[in-house]
């Protein structure tokens, strides 16, 4: 996975349009390692046997694994720490299989000022294909907050 150093940007640093980019490889021990924080162990997520047996003839990525990835954005990069999810629309359009690179993008749809809330455009894809997309809406941090500048990270 690429890492993302975290960057802390504040509601005043943002504009339409901004755009920020991940890019994992789905590997088997992530899969498991969700099934176990989650406690999703659909079969198709965990045996070849029976997944063999599906549509997809093979193990796929939980939709959900898919979506965090969006959250590792949001949460390290655009805006980054401090931001607060308020809302996540998504669409599954395609399965992710193991050994899939799925490249995340997150671009800044629509600004709020009055309520300092920013509408992200958020999009996973593999190849060509999109396999996920949607929307988030976060409540960002200001500058400054009564007077005082906020810490950065």
């Amino acid at each position: 996975m690429t890492i993302l150093t975290l960057q802390t940007l504040y509601f005043e640093d943002l504009s339409v349009g901004m755009t920020e980019r991940l890019t994992k490889t789905v590997a088997s021990s992530d899969v498991v390692g969700f099934a176990e924080v989650t406690g999703d162990r659909n079969p198709i997520h965990l045996s070849e046997h029976f997944a063999a047996q599906t549509p997809f003839g093979t193990r796929i990525a939980h939709g959900l694994y898919t979506a965090s990835l969006i959250s590792a954005v949001l949460g390290t990069r655009l805006p980054g720490p401090g931001a607060v999810y308020i809302s996540q629309t998504l669409n599954f359009r395609a399965p992710v299989k193991i050994g899939d690179t799925v490249i995340v993008t997150v671009s800044v749809a629509e600004l709020m000022p009055e309520k300092r809330r920013a509408r992200l455009a958020c999009s996973c894809s593999v190849g060509e294909d999109v396999v996920l997309d949607g929307e988030a809406w976060v409540k960002v941090p200001s500058k400054t907050r009564g007077g005082r500048p906020l810490p950065r990270v």
